[in-house]
């Protein structure tokens, strides 16, 4: 059986932390620290386990931010100098997991000295990422995170680079959310602007989920943005621009779609059929789909399709998964499967009851198909 993730955040981890902590400050109570963070450590979960070792830190670290910062960044290890995210604890000092209570003791006592904190974040970032930590900032402080987040997006460090972009995202999972941002991602966008043709492929990851999160509320926004920078673009920064494009490709947006050649219905003829028509949890459907070309000439096409999801009051919910992307000859007929898997999942609950699937090509229906589910009733809600 594979080790909990939630190990990786231990008592080896808290004993270092107070090693180091003790080394940049020769006062630190390494005892009462340790008693305090290891106290019902192991009863928790990972991020529990977090937020308690950051308790210990409020408790025996100086009450003066600017002091106990100071000794945060003299415990760090050197920075990380390549775009590796294989941090970790070394003789030299700090890094890794223990990033994420160190992280949440800047954002905690951060608020009240921002700029401060916020020095402090980019000095852990490039041995933790301070994604999460910044997200306080955002929402408490936000012209004032901007305009450094926005000096630091031309920073030497890949990772203070990349996180000027994760850590601004609209809708970071796991992360707190910035509602201004989400509202209006416009102060994010001189961000993106001058990081998508950033020369580390970890930095223009982050920038391709940052656009992908705006598409979800603004789709027209990163439409925009398509027809703007596609066009004449760099292999480097296409492939960022597909990956930010993924959302909107999924509901059929025409602009998107329209951008990258994919505008055009589909002439032809298309069947789908599922089997089992029964199906249980834990299995799996099969999908089987037929296009038939009528069209004298190839056609580019993305294929995707529809589970529409019986919900717990009877109605449904559709969840559009990724396909097939193809050209498709003159009068070409090509087959297409795939397995679909009914496997339960932490973010979905599945409910018994007929589930309507539908092909999708170019943004439009062309086909449909059910199947029914059962559900065992010890898993029923």
């Amino acid at each position: 059986m594979a080790e909990p993730f939630k190990n990786l955040i231990n008592a080896s981890l808290v004993r270092a932390c107070a090693h180091h902590l003790q080394r940049a400050w020769r006062g630190f109570d390494r005892r009462a620290f340790e008693a305090r963070a290891l106290d019902g450590l192991e009863a928790l979960e990972m991020k529990a386990r977090a937020m308690h070792i950051t308790d210990a830190l409020e408790a025996t670290l100086p009450d003066d931010f600017d002091r106990a910062a100071g000794i945060i960044e003299t415990a760090l290890a050197p920075a990380a100098t390549d775009d590796s995210l294989a941090f970790g604890i070394t003789d030299a000092g700090l890094a890794g997991w223990i990033g994420w209570p160190l992280g949440e003791y800047l954002a905690r006592r951060g608020q009240a000295a921002p700029e401060r904190g916020l020095l402090a974040l980019r000095e852990l970032t490039q041995r933790f990422t301070s994604e999460f930590a910044v997200r306080p900032f955002l929402v408490n402080h936000l012209d004032l995170t901007m305009a450094h987040l926005h000096r630091w997006s031309t920073d030497p460090s890949a990772h203070v680079r990349r996180w000027t972009s994760e850590g601004s995202r609209p809708r970071l999972p796991w992360g707190l959310q910035v509602k201004s941002l989400i509202a209006d991602p416009s102060p994010t966008l001189p961000l993106l602007r001058a990081l998508q043709d950033d020369p580390s492929a970890y930095v223009r990851r982050s920038v391709a989920n940052h656009l992908n999160d705006i598409a979800k509320d603004h789709p027209g926004l990163v439409a925009g943005w398509l027809e703007e920078h596609l066009p004449g673009a760099p292999a480097e920064r296409t492939a960022l621009l597909r990956h930010a494009s993924r959302t909107l490709v999924k509901r059929g947006d025409p602009r998107v779609l329209g951008a990258w050649g994919l505008g055009k219905p589909f002439r032809g003829e298309a069947t789908l059929a599922v089997s089992p028509k029964r199906a249980s949890v834990g299995g799996g459907v099969a999908l089987v789909a037929t296009l038939a070309s009528s069209s004298p000439r190839a056609q580019s096409l993305v294929v995707d399709y529809v589970v529409h999801h019986v919900k717990a009051n009877g109605g449904t919910s559709p969840k559009v998964f990724k396909g097939w992307k193809l050209e498709l000859g003159p009068r070409e007929t090509r087959r297409l499967e795939k397995k679909h898997s009914l496997r339960p999942i932490t973010t979905r609950v599945y409910h018994p009851g007929l589930h309507r699937v539908q092909l999708q090509v170019n943004g439009k229906v062309v086909a449909e198909a059910a199947f029914t589910l059962a559900v065992p009733r010890s898993e029923l809600v």
